[in-house]
């Protein structure tokens, strides 16, 4: 069974990792986070839950207003060609629904299945705010301790200039 939001928050406290959570209406996009997110501080992040030609699952995190050109940043992972996973791979691998995709998710993850790419403008803004498992809440986490998590959970991410993604690796 998938962790909750509330097991997930608990995992975090356990690891000494201090967040703060708010509820708000559900979000299933960017857009309806912009618009509904009030004065929340902070960075504010896209999630793109991918698959590559080889069945590779990837999770690639950006600020919400990065341009991603998904054809570089693969070429760059050595990943082939992206596409988007459907509802069921996000079910199965991750635990969650769609609009409700983060970092976080992947605390389901158990076999290691998906590889984290964050886009390295991410570790300059604190706090980074997340969905926690589910779309009607939002997590704030400091970088350093998102980082952290997701060793823990044996997905250490790769940091990537998502900016850049046209340069050589």
């Amino acid at each position: 069974m998938p962790l909750t939001s509330d097991e997930l928050l608990a995992k975090l406290a356990a690891l000494g990792i201090a967040v703060s959570t708010v509820s708000h209406p559900p979000l299933r996009t960017v857009e309806d986070a912009k618009r509904l997110r009030g004065d929340l501080p902070g960075g504010h992040v896209k999630n793109l839950f991918l698959r590559d030609k080889r069945e590779r699952f990837w999770l690639l995190v950006a600020l919400e207003d990065t341009a991603i050109d998904l054809k570089a940043v693969a070429k760059r992972l050595d990943a082939g060609r992206f596409s988007f996973a459907n509802e069921q791979q996000l079910g199965e691998l991750l635990g969650i629904a769609a609009g409700a995709v983060s970092p976080f998710a992947v605390i389901n993850d158990t076999g290691g299945t998906v590889l984290v790419v964050l886009d390295d403008a991410l570790l300059g803004i604190d706090p980074l705010n997340l969905h926690p498992l589910r779309n009607d809440r939002t997590t704030a986490i400091a970088p350093r301790d998102l980082l952290r998590f997701l060793e823990d959970c044996g997905h250490a991410p790769r940091i990537l200039a998502f900016a850049g993604a046209d340069a050589a690796p």
